[in-house]
């Protein structure tokens, strides 16, 4: 079960690792957005298995947090673009 855990974190923090780097090199805003849609839900995925590891929930509050951040975020950025389009 270890060896499970510690290959699906090793895999979300890669994950996390290519949106960082697309946020970075990104060639236009909607793919930075998407990189940190994906890294958003990297970290609520390295979230959750931290709380699977130690058993514990102390940290399911952090998780609705960042995930309505995210949704509003996505939300405000796609407006945006639309917007900016229109204009």
């Amino acid at each position: 079960m270890q060896i499970v855990l510690l290959v699906a974190g090793g895999l979300f923090g890669l994950a996390a690792v290519a949106a960082l780097y697309r946020i970075i090199r990104g060639p236009s805003a909607i793919d930075r957005i998407v990189a940190a849609d994906v890294l958003n839900a990297s970290i609520l995925c390295l979230l959750g298995v931290e709380m699977a590891v130690n058993q514990h929930t102390n940290t399911l509050p952090v998780l609705l947090v960042l995930a309505l951040f995210a949704i509003v975020g996505s939300i405000s950025a796609a407006r945006f673009l639309a917007w900016k389009e229109e204009g």
